[in-house]
C-alpha cells in the first residue's frame, strides 16, 4: 500500500477563463471544485491505476467535510486526522496555462500535531511507500515532514515539499526527494541521497548511486500543469515500492506527468494520452550537474 500525507489538504477551486489578464473582470466559462492538496492529487492518481493507497493528513471544517464526501464519492481511500480548523482552499485560473492562488491553511495546534503523529503511526505499519508532498499548515514546526520520515519504519519514503520544510525533511535521509527545479535551487541542497528534479515542460533530472539521467517529454503540451508533478510523484512511489531501475521510473514518471497537463484539474490523468507518451519519452544518461 502507498500511503499519502497531506498536511495541508486543499479544496481544488477551477476557474477556466479565455484570457487571464491582470486587473480586469472575467467571466468564468467553468468552475469545479474537488477535494486537492499534493498528497491527495497523488492519491487520486494512484487510484485511478489501479494501485493500492491511502491519503491521510490534516482535515477540518465544512471545507473538510466536502473534501472527505468528494473522495467517498471517486472511491479514494482516506484515513484523515481531524483538527479544529478549517481546510483551506485553492484556486487555479486556466488559460492556455494556470495561475494558482493557495490559502495558508487552517493553524494546526501542538497537541493536534501530537495525535496526528500517533496517528500516522498506526497507518504507516501497513505502507509499502509514504508519499510526503505539499505545505505545512501554520503551527508545524519546519521538520515536520523529517519527523514523519523517522516515525516511518520500514516503509521507503518520498518527499515533494519546499523551502524550510525540503531542508529539514533531506537531511532526514528520504529514500528519494522530489522538488522541482526552482524548489530545489531555492533550497540549496547539496544532494547526498537521490533526487529527482521536476523541470516543467522539459522534463526531469534524477541523480542515484552517483550517476544522473535526463528524461523528456516527447512533445511540447499546453494545457493544465498544476497536478503534473503529482502524477510524477505517484509514478515514482509505484518505481520505489517495485524496486524499479531509474530509466525505467523516469520514463513512467515523465509520461504520466505529461499525460496529466491534458488532464482538465490536478489529480487526474489523460490514459491514452499516458500510453501513448510512454514509449516516446527520450532517458539517456548525462553529467551530473550537481
Amino acid at each position: 500500500m502507498i500511503l499519502t500525507v497531506t498536511l495541508n489538504l486543499a479544496l481544488d477551486v477551477t476557474y477556466d477563463v479565455e484570457t487571464l489578464t491582470r486587473h480586469a473582470t472575467h467571466r468564468v466559462q467553468r468552475v469545479r471544485q474537488r477535494a486537492g492538496g499534493k498528497g491527495v492529487n497523488v492519491a487520486r492518481v494512484l487510484a485511478s491505476l489501479g494501485q493500492e493507497t491511502l491519503a491521510t493528513g490534516l482535515c477540518g471544517g465544512p471545507t473538510g467535510d466536502f473534501v472527505r464526501g468528494d473522495l467517498d464519492e471517486a472511491g479514494v481511500p482516506h484515513a484523515f486526522h481531524t483538527i479544529s480548523g478549517d481546510t483551506r482552499r485553492a484556486v487555479t485560473v486556466v488559460d492556455d496555462d494556470a495561475t494558482v492562488f493557495n490559502e495558508p491553511g487552517p493553524l494546526v495546534s501542538a497537541a493536534e500535531w501530537s495525535l496526528f503523529q500517533a496517528h500516522f503511526a498506526r497507518l504507516v505499519k501497513s505502507a509499502h511507500v509514504v508519499v510526503l508532498s505539499g505545505s505545512l499548515p501554520p503551527g508545524l514546526p519546519d521538520d515536520a515532514y523529517a519527523t514523519l520520515i523517522r516515525l516511518a519504519k520500514g516503509a521507503k519514503v518520498l518527499v515533494d515539499t519546499s523551502g524550510p520544510a525540503l531542508s529539514h525533511a533531506a537531511a532526514a535521509s528520504p529514500d528519494l526527494i522530489k522538488p522541482n527545479a526552482l524548489e530545489f535551487a531555492e533550497a540549496g541542497l547539496s544532494p547526498a541521497g537521490p533526487l529527482v528534479v521536476s523541470r516543467g515542460g522539459e522534463g526531469m533530472l534524477a541523480m542515484a548511486d552517483g550517476r544522473c539521467w535526463e528524461a523528456r517529454p516527447p512533445e511540447v503540451l499546453s494545457g493544465n500543469p498544476t497536478g503534473a508533478g503529482d502524477a510524477a510523484a505517484a509514478a515514482l512511489a509505484v518505481a520505489l515500492r517495485d524496486g524499479a531501475p531509474w530509466e525505467e521510473a523516469l520514463r513512467d514518471a515523465v509520461a504520466l506527468s505529461a499525460a496529466a497537463v491534458l488532464a482538465p484539474v490536478a489529480g487526474a490523468v489523460d490514459p491514452a494520452a499516458y500510453r501513448r507518451f510512454l514509449p516516446k519519452v527520450s532517458v539517456k544518461e548525462v553529467p551530473c550537474p550537481w
